[in-house]
């Protein structure tokens, strides 16, 4: 390192070198190896400023993983535009398969449902918890069962008494 580029990183601070752009607004920088005044050797370094820089309003898909994969090191070159919309393509193209594919899986379900090739499914409900020693038995039970909407405060009684 020079004396003047290590003057300058004194007088100016990190000398971070701007490689990018995303689509969302995201900028991508890299800091190269440098010495700090003791002699250590700072190893480089790449970061990211977000396009809404505050940490609470981060969502998972903020970071493209193209450049995810650039920023962790897994990838030595940063990608490029053509990568970026080839890949956004492809992306788009996967997601309209598995439209189709969901679309034709259903129709031939309900084609076997009507050609009786497979019972349609039963809607059981089950009562208790599995680890209850009374689950799936026969029994009624005076216990009071209440589901959300249907329930009226005051409406069960214990067993035995009147109202």
């Amino acid at each position: 390192m020079s004396r003047i580029t290590s003057l300058l990183r004194r007088t100016f601070g990190v000398a971070k070198e701007h490689v990018g752009t995303d689509h969302l607004g995201n900028k991508y920088y890299y800091i190269p190896e440098q010495k700090s005044w003791t002699g250590r050797v700072i190893r480089p370094r790449r970061l990211v400023e977000t396009a809404n820089p505050k940490e609470f309003e981060y969502m998972e898909g903020s970071i493209p993983s193209e450049w995810d994969a650039w920023i962790r090191g897994r990838r030595k070159q940063p990608p490029t535009t053509e990568e970026l919309l080839q890949n956004e393509r492809y992306r788009e193209q996967i997601k309209v398969r598995a439209i189709e594919a969901e679309e034709k899986d259903k129709a031939l379900q309900a084609k076997e449902y009507e050609e009786g090739l497979v019972a349609r499914p039963v809607q059981t409900q089950v009562k208790g918890h599995a680890s209850a020693t009374q689950f799936e038995q026969t029994e009624f039970s005076e216990d009071p069962v209440s589901t959300a909407n249907t329930f009226q405060p005051g409406s069960w009684t214990p067993p035995g008494s009147k109202k």
